[in-house]
């Protein structure tokens, strides 16, 4: 009798959960593995993307063609390839010298923001004291200030109070100022993520503060640091209005070279694309380089 009842009765599943449960679970599983994408956003990823490549790739292909090229077919690919337009630019030392300036600047900026930055972090992050958030807030608004409405004041400090004008530093330093908003607002969770157990802990061992600070917030805050230091070099590589106010001639960097040679050589536009290509490539090779630096970096924030 008792058979007969088992048989006669709903079947079970070794897993307990019920047939629309599992139905449910298969649904999200597929769902997941297929990205919930639809066709509309991939159509929408690739007009960006289309966009945003279509001049850059235009531009490099551009510096592979004559003016002659250009003018019959400004659309088509290059037949023949030449290279003599950027064979020209390399040959051009006043390009290795915009190079070298823009180097030399975007290195400074890079190091000062790094350094001042982690600096300006570390006690907003580890002390606790009357008015820290206010002083972070500051940090905070000073990523709606942009340079432009500083420039003026900017130009009459450096030149005449601090005399500084036509000088590397000169431009390095302001843009290293206004490069630390962004730092600190970056840096600032990665050194509240760390334990305050390690602290304790390198305290009882003998270690200052600023030890701490050197052998031990340093090297953890290592993805937090190359991200905010790849942002300030490629910000200062591409920088163009505080070079244009406080640096002439010899000093000048690629961006106020690309302006110079392109009103200088208006109609070799061929070779004005090849100027325009190796000056931007060094910055998007770094860029690129340290994509994956940076997302980690950033998501490491935010998790912070």
């Amino acid at each position: 009798m008792t058979a007969t009842t088992e048989r006669r009765g709903a079947p079970t599943r070794s897993s307990g959960r019920p047939a629309s449960d599992t139905r449910g679970t298969r649904t999200v599983s597929r769902r997941r593995r297929s990205g919930g994408g639809t066709p509309l956003v991939y159509a929408l990823a690739l007009v960006v993307v289309a966009v945003t490549l279509g001049p850059v790739v235009y531009g490099v292909l551009g510096g592979f063609r004559t003016n002659a090229q250009l003018a019959e077919s400004p659309a088509a690919l290059p037949n023949p390839w030449v290279m003599s337009n950027y064979t020209g630019v390399l040959t051009n030392p006043a390009f290795w010298r915009y190079a070298l300036n823009s180097t030399v600047i975007a290195l400074l900026t890079t190091a000062l923001v790094v350094v001042l930055g982690m600096m300006a972090a570390y006690p907003l992050a580890r002390y606790r004291f009357k008015g820290r958030e206010q002083l972070f807030l500051v940090f905070v608004m000073g990523l709606l200030f942009p340079v432009t409405v500083a420039i003026i004041p900017l130009f009459i400090l450096v030149t005449r109070d601090l005399n500084l004008g036509n000088t590397w530093w000169g431009v390095a330093l302001p843009q290293a100022a206004f490069a630390l908003p962004m730092t600190v607002v970056i840096l600032r969770p990665f050194l509240q993520a760390i334990p305050d157990e390690l602290e304790e802990a390198a305290l009882l061992d003998g270690a200052t503060r600023v030890g701490f600070f050197w052998r031990v917030l340093v090297p953890l805050s290592g993805p937090g640091m190359v991200t905010v230091g790849v942002l300030a070099f490629v910000g200062s590589w591409n920088a163009y209005l505080l070079p244009l106010l406080l640096l002439q001639e010899k000093t000048k960097t690629l961006p106020l070279g690309v302006a110079d040679f392109s009103s200088q050589y208006a109609s070799d536009t061929a070779g004005v694309f090849a100027f325009t290509t190796l000056a931007m490539v060094p910055a998007l090779v770094f860029f690129l380089a340290m994509q994956k630096r940076i997302v980690g970096g950033l998501q490491g924030a935010v998790k912070g």
